[in-house]
């Protein structure tokens, strides 16, 4: 048995279902990009009485869901098998969209360049439970903005081997973004049939969506890249204060993207996701980590698992403006509530700040607080350990368990041991340790697996391609920002690097 979370019944599931689709039918969405809005009129949709909205009826919406996949796989930049996403599967990812870095060697946040994505880029590759990447945070600093979507994907495609959560800035960023990816396979069909990202197209409310989102959702859709549908619904501003009402808008506005993307390609993998916040009545912001966020999160997330749909959620970050108390408890808090849900694949770890600053202390420090959340939600069954007699014995025997063989033989599975960002000494043993606090170990610990990054090859021809792809892209700008150079090690094979991970856990 796994253990789970479910706030919602399935007779509440079933009305927010059948009011989420009334809106559809009766209300519609605002369909703003031309090529879409045509291809959905010529599927036969109609519109509303002013034909500015098209009207999605409900045997359209239950037919469309029932071509989407239960699950997908995504692969790494080889074409291996990386992350099943579906069923109770959960993957924690970097949270993506930041605008800045919370400079950990001069403690000042200011606009990132491209040194600190590709240090992030090489930390995340090393950490055990950040299953893939993400374009967290924009590159604004040193490359133009209309390619920056591309030089991220880029300085991931080149410096790690893991699939990536990325998405275009602009209305034409997704082709571009795709032929880089397909560098790495034998052609089109094989970056298909084995993708290695998920891309973000956002449903920004007013059940509307935007020219960018639905030509990406066109262009992801031809690319066969799995989509990510992520509404920003703010509880108390433009959906309902209270829970069940902002889950059926945020329902509704999921569903017309995941049903577009299905009317277009039936087959195409989708994630019922979202980004949604409560609306702060006395400071006017929108906390992703409100409570009532959070149980949006889960409300959701039991609606997409009852359509059978894998799941996303923005958790496992936090609001805060500093690694401090209060990112610890809200990163954790809302980690454990994604891994219980059974949310495939939660972006969150590395952000503070409303999603605007990453930083890599965090990262690292998340990294162990999702394997705790991870460890918690493992199967619970016997272990050598019904009948219980012979332990009892042993133990009264012994006067301890420490070199029992049942203890021996599983304490390595059972216990999780953090890293040492995370204090588990005895107050004497952190004392001689220097007393670090936990920015400072964070802080070491970063610089230890930047340090120990291990590189990736990549071959001169697809690297050249690769500039060339985004060159293409500049206005204005002459050449491409310098990347930083990979630490002095011996480079290995990918049998290699994995086993230097194992010795390194």
């Amino acid at each position: 048995m796994r253990p789970t979370l479910n706030v919602l019944s399935d007779n509440l599931i079933q009305q927010i279902l059948h009011e989420a689709k009334r809106i559809l039918a009766e209300v519609g969405i605002e369909v703003r990009g031309p090529e879409l809005r045509q291809r959905l009129l010529d599927l036969g949709l109609p519109t509303n009485s002013s034909g500015d909205r098209i009207l999605f009826p409900p045997d359209v919406v239950d037919k469309a869901i029932a071509t989407a996949p239960k699950s997908f796989t995504l692969h790494n930049r080889q074409g291996v098998p990386h992350a099943e996403i579906g069923g109770y599967n959960v993957h924690f990812v970097p949270a993506s969209s930041g605008l800045k870095i919370h400079d950990h060697r001069t403690d000042s946040t200011r606009l990132a360049n491209t040194n600190d994505f590709v240090e992030y880029v090489r930390l995340a590759d090393g950490l055990d439970n950040i299953a893939y990447l993400a374009t967290a945070f924009s590159t604004n600093d040193d490359i133009e903005a209309q390619v920056s979507d591309a030089w991220r994907l880029h300085l991931c495609l080149t410096n790690s081997l893991k699939p990536i959560v990325s998405g275009a800035f602009t209305e034409h960023g997704v082709p571009r973004m795709a032929e880089m990816m397909q560098l790495f396979r034998r052609d089109k069909a094989d970056l298909i049939a084995r993708p290695m990202s998920i891309f973000t197209i956002t449903a920004t409310g007013m059940f509307r969506y935007s020219e960018d989102s639905c030509q990406n959702l066109l262009d992801c859709v031809e690319w066969g890249i799995p989509i990510e549908v992520v509404p920003v619904t703010l509880m108390g501003l433009i959906a309902p204060v209270t829970l069940v009402g902002a889950t059926v808008f945020h329902t509704a506005d999921t569903l017309a993207g995941i049903v577009m993307a299905q009317l277009v390609k039936p087959g195409t993998p989708v994630l019922f996701g979202g980004a949604p916040a409560a609306f702060h009545m006395k400071t006017a912001t929108s906390p992703m980590l409100a409570i009532e966020a959070l149980h949006l999160d889960i409300a959701y997330a039991s609606i997409g698992k009852y359509l059978n749909l894998p799941t996303q959620a923005y958790m496992a970050l936090s609001d805060s403006k500093f690694l401090d108390a209060q990112a610890g408890a809200e990163t954790f808090g809302s980690a454990l509530l994604a891994a219980l849900a059974g949310i495939n694949s939660v972006s969150g770890p590395g952000m503070l700040d409303y999603v605007l600053v990453f930083s890599l202390p965090k990262l690292v420090l998340d990294n162990d607080l999702c394997g705790q959340a991870l460890h918690l939600t493992r199967e619970i069954k016997p272990i050598d350990d019904l009948p219980t007699i012979d332990l009892v014995h042993q133990l009264l025997a012994e006067q301890h368990m420490i070199t029992a063989e049942h203890t021996l033989k599983h304490w390595p599975d059972q216990l999780y041991l953090p890293e040492p960002v995370v204090d588990r000494m005895n107050r004497e043993n952190w004392a001689k340790a220097g007393e670090l606090d936990l920015m400072a170990r964070a802080t070491a610990e970063v610089e230890s697996r930047l340090a120990a990054y291990v590189p990736v090859e990549t071959d001169q021809p697809t690297l050249r391609e690769l500039e060339r792809i985004i060159r293409s892209g500049l206005l204005t700008q002459e050449t491409l920002p310098e990347i930083p150079a990979v630490p002095t090690v011996h480079r290995l094979d990918e049998e290699d690097r994995r086993g230097r991970r194992r010795r390194r856990r």
